[in-house]
């Protein structure tokens, strides 16, 4: 892996340009390959239960691309808070937590692993203690500006598909490619509900902390989530994973096929 925030050189790809497009869908990912030496800045906003995980981490399979999760960053922080106990209102402390910490995001076939100062911590940061405290933390505004410039970091040479709530109007603003990606708020809880197995009562507390949390984000004074003016809005409550993900590939292949003009 290169760089402490684990950049990985094994995703990038080098496709040519054959000025043409594919006549049917199946051929749309392997045509990707004809395209130029071009490697795309893919940013996809969107609240907690959209998809986004989950379609950043297929696209980049079929683009061969890194998947930076920044949502795995802010967990990973919060992780530390927890362990360090430091609390997650004491912005300055959180900061230079951040600064004396390694968070990596390593490549691996059902996802990132998420790694910690070398731990791997990749399900611990799924638990419901980080994840409320990961909202907590992206809050301050010191926080935020010092993950902004770790992710642009990340994804500064292209070839990247990056998720998270303010990747488009704030980390990646010029990035090549926006989507928002939304759901009707029950279909959203009833997915993270089904993806967690939960039931009774622990149901309950998740679906009102998915709330809490949607509320938080939308109404944070810096970066609130928002869709960029230039993003595709994508509402997935009726769309399966294998739509959303053609929807989002053609889009893709039209700014490949823009760049060889």
């Amino acid at each position: 892996m290169a760089g402490a925030w684990g950049r990985s050189g094994t995703f990038l790809y080098v496709p040519r340009c054959s000025g043409t497009l594919p006549s049917h869908r199946v051929e749309l990912w392997a045509h990707m390959n004809s395209f130029p030496d071009r490697k795309l800045i893919i940013a996809i906003d969107g609240p907690a239960g959209a998809g986004k995980s989950t379609m950043a981490s297929r696209l980049a399979r079929k683009l061969g691309y890194a998947n930076l999760e920044s949502g795995a960053m802010y967990r990973a922080l919060a992780l530390k808070a927890i362990e360090w106990d430091k609390s997650f209102d004491d912005e300055d402390a959180l900061v230079e937590l951040a600064r004396n910490s390694r968070i990596q995001l390593e490549p691996a076939v059902s996802g990132n692993r998420v790694l910690l100062d070398g731990r791997d911590v990749t399900q611990r940061v799924r638990e419901t203690d980080v994840t409320e405290g990961a909202s907590r933390v992206s809050v301050h505004p010191k926080v935020r500006e010092w993950m902004v410039a770790r992710q642009q970091e990340m994804g500064a040479g292209g070839g990247v598909v990056m998720e998270g709530r303010d990747i488009g109007t704030k980390v990646f603003p010029n990035a090549d490619v926006k989507i928002f990606l939304d759901a009707d708020p029950v279909v959203r809880e009833q997915r993270r509900l089904q993806q967690q197995n939960l039931r009774g009562n622990e149901a309950q507390l998740t679906a009102a902390e998915l709330r809490l949390r949607d509320k938080r984000d939308r109404t944070r004074a810096t970066s609130p989530l928002v869709p960029a003016p230039d993003a595709l809005m994508l509402d997935s409550t009726s769309l399966s994973e294998d739509e959303v993900l053609r929807r989002v590939g053609e889009l893709v292949q039209q700014k490949l096929a823009d760049s060889c003009v």
